[in-house]
């Protein structure tokens, strides 16, 4: 028998051991993608099928991939004129739907923050607006019921900045949230080499805006609800109380108890979420789905902190010495069935984002539960708005940068289906957000931020979970 010289004994074994590194990649990767098939729903198992083109039944144009047998029209696009005679601004986000006389009535937020005295919304000098030289707002729309398509829509609130998302409150109005602590103090920001702020007035604050109202008014910050880098809120309706995420790394997860339940501007009393037996535990990785972990809440002393312009994580520390818990990029929030639901879009082990459950248990206590983390890019990426389906179960939109964008819909049993795929966002760097469906459950309202446009999706909802 011949011998191996150490060169052909090294040269074999690399063969070998490559050859098993490979093979034991494979194998991993096959494995991984049984586990990825088991977290997709689809026909029967709650999805609706593979997506593919299909043109807008007003203007003909392709601009989405939906489901077999689901429609969609077009509307509200940045830059057509309204019906108040204002242009349609830009940077669609948040949104929500409200039954109206006339249809179904919509509030869109503009995520608008070109720097001071560039408003975006309303000149200032058309209309009353809290903060003339900020350029961020609402607009309202109304949407035939039948046809889907755009009856009217004006500007609705003015003079506020970055209004993100923000949530529909159980007595008929909207709380339009300000992802920004810029005020009237000037912060160098250095990746933009320039200074910004210097506002009129402080900003990061929620406002609340009266959905049925055709007139556009100045509305006031509520103070008491933080000032902080707001995202987004929503309101048990059995208690009253408000919650509140903040976009930020790390970030927390506030609630509002209000001094009069449905009159947010009497003020209350901000908190932050604690996980019990866990000070200032960390979410941001290491967990484990459909894990349940008690919580507990601290109050925030000073909600409105004078140095929130220059510092805006004030309010997170405050919660953070007295041990709250820390998320990554909270996003999205939605009450349904007794639970709050949030996203947090940079969570996980793989920064790819995690869907969250909160149950509230009597007045101080309650259960947070991992409901979805993603593992790959092709289930989920980067979850952003959310709402609640009529069925229980949740719509999700995507915020991945430059690349094309999904809604996607999460089973209560933890599993991912695709609603839709937008076509042209991979140029416009655009996201999806504001998903909502209207108050009858038949259409599922959406907007994609850049270019800036209004969706209305319809279809055998029925064959599904949504």
């Amino acid at each position: 028998m011949s011998k191996l010289n150490r060169r052909s004994f090294l040269r074999h074994t690399a063969i070998t051991v490559g050859a098993i590194a490979l093979n034991g990649l494979i194998a991993r990767r096959n494995l991984a993608e049984e586990n990825f098939h088991r977290l997709r729903a689809g026909p029967g198992e709650g999805g609706y099928g593979p997506l593919s083109p299909s043109p807008t039944c007003d203007t003909g144009e392709t601009l989405l991939e939906l489901p077999p047998g689901f429609q969609y029209t077009a509307f509200g696009k940045t830059g057509t004129v309204m019906s108040d005679g204002n242009p349609t601004p830009r940077a669609h986000d948040g949104m929500a739907a409200y039954a109206d006389e006339g249809g179904v009535r919509l509030i869109r937020n503009h995520e608008i923050n070109s720097g001071r005295g560039q408003p975006g919304v309303a000149i200032g000098s058309q209309g009353p607006a809290y903060d003339y030289s900020a350029g961020g707002g609402t607009t309202t729309l109304i949407i035939d019921p039948e046809s889907r398509m755009l009856i009217r829509d004006f500007v609705s609130a003015s003079g506020t900045l970055h209004n993100c998302a923000g949530g529909p409150t159980p007595w008929g109005t909207w709380i339009t949230c300000e992802e920004t602590t810029q005020g009237t103090d000037q912060v160098f920001i250095e990746r933009l080499n320039r200074h910004i702020g210097g506002f009129d007035k402080n900003h990061g604050y929620c406002y609340e805006v009266p959905v049925q109202s055709d007139e556009l008014a100045a509305h006031e910050p509520l103070l008491a609800m933080g000032r902080f880098v707001h995202e987004a809120i929503a309101v048990d309706p059995e208690t009253g109380i408000v919650y509140e995420t903040e976009d930020r790394n790390p970030a927390g997860f506030y609630r509002f108890i209000p001094n009069q339940p449905g009159q947010l501007s009497r003020g209350g009393r901000l908190q932050m979420l604690t996980v019990k037996d866990h000070p200032e535990y960390d979410t941001r990785t290491g967990q484990t789905m459909g894990a349940e972990r008690s919580v507990a809440w601290v109050d925030i002393d000073d909600p409105d902190p004078s140095n929130a312009s220059q510092d805006a994580m004030a309010v997170f520390r405050q919660g953070l010495e007295k041990g709250g818990a820390a998320f990554n990029g909270l996003e999205g929030c939605w009450y349904g069935d007794g639970h709050i639901f949030f996203t947090a879009k940079r969570g996980g082990d793989k920064n790819l984002g995690q869907v969250w459950q909160y149950r509230p248990s009597g007045d101080s206590a309650g259960t947070l539960t991992l409901l979805f983390e993603s593992p790959d890019k092709s289930l989920l990426t980067m979850p952003d708005n959310v709402c609640v389906s009529p069925q229980g179960s949740l719509v999700v939109c995507e915020d991945g940068g430059a690349r094309v964008m999904h809604i996607r819909g999460l089973t209560r049993a933890g599993k991912i289906f695709d609603i839709a795929r937008d076509i042209a966002g991979i140029e416009a760097r655009g996201e999806f957000a504001g998903a909502t469906f209207s108050p009858d459950g038949q259409t599922l309202f959406v907007n994609m931020q850049r270019p800036g446009i209004t969706y209305a999706i319809w279809g055998p909802w029925q064959d599904g979970v949504l």
